[in-house]
């Protein structure tokens, strides 16, 4: 049976055993659930195997720059208030190339999903180490292994005091439908890091590898207290998968536009416009 969501007659450019199919897999179930309507949800992404996960859904998407998937969403999300916007893409496109962008779509609160595969590696230009490589990993760039310390993107994002911080792993399907669909229901910016595997250039996060080095952050912790969340972000083994913080406060679109209608439906009154332009 056809999935509302599942763009049919396209050939899906992912190495067998892949993680994006997970993802991919995850990210249609969950907009069913919340029955949201293809017309109203925009999926932006930039460049990379992850970022070609838009293009497997049917809805409206956004195909840009690497990198800058994150400010087109903003602005998609800031014409049209109504939308469901998501901005996706791998780890290298939204912490290395985009990074940027991600410290400041957290400080400006947009109301968006940020969902994020991280394998760890550059999958689609071959295997060099990206952002988040751990130390030591061996690519065909870093022969001799990576010696930078690995972003962690769960720990700065609740140090730029994001309102909803997650981490899954693709492998446990059952947390992360659960948190992805939390994600889909707050209101304000919302970062997904998704655990996956490449299962082509990075032979050492593999599936196994991360269900061993991961565990579920528990029903003790309590997703309302920035302090012990922070705490946990910068456990790294195992890394805590979960929602790690969460709460509402106003958004970018609430504090900066006064009218929730699409901007193409706004009428301005081109006499006063000129009025005050002359005047000046």
């Amino acid at each position: 049976m056809s999935h509302p969501f599942e763009r049919e007659n396209v050939d899906i450019a992912w190495c067998p055993g892949c993680g994006n199919f997970g993802i991919l897999k995850l990210v249609r179930e969950v907009l069913d659930e919340l029955a949201l309507e293809q017309r109203n949800v925009v999926i932006v992404s930039g460049i990379g195997q992850a970022a070609k996960n838009p293009y497997y859904v049917d809805a409206n998407m956004f195909g840009g720059l690497h990198g800058r998937a994150l400010p087109v969403a903003t602005a998609v999300k800031a014409a049209n208030p109504a939308l469901t916007v998501v901005a996706e893409g791998g780890d290298g496109d939204m912490y290395g190339e985009g990074g940027n962008h991600f410290l400041h779509a957290v400080r400006r609160n947009v109301d968006l999903v940020h969902i994020v595969h991280n394998n760890m590696v550059y999958g689609l230009t071959k295997g060099q180490a990206s952002p988040t490589s751990l130390r030591g990993f061996r690519s065909p760039v870093q022969v001799g292994g990576v010696v930078n310390e690995p972003l962690n993107p769960v720990a700065l994002a609740l140090a730029l005091n994001a309102g909803f911080v997650a981490r899954v792993n693709i492998g446990g399907a059952k947390l992360a439908r659960e948190v992805l669909k939390a994600a889909f229901l707050h209101r304000g910016y919302a970062l997904v890091d998704i655990l996956q595997p490449c299962v082509t250039f990075n032979p050492l996060n593999t599936y196994a590898w991360f269900k061993e080095h991961s565990r579920e952050l528990g029903t003790e912790h309590d997703a309302t207290d920035r302090e012990a969340a922070l705490r946990r972000a910068l456990e790294t083994e195992p890394m805590p998968l979960g929602i790690f913080y969460r709460e509402e406060r106003p958004t970018f679109g609430e504090q900066v536009r006064r009218s929730t209608a699409p901007l193409h439906t706004l009428r301005h009154d081109l006499k006063r416009l000129q009025e005050r332009f002359d005047a000046y």
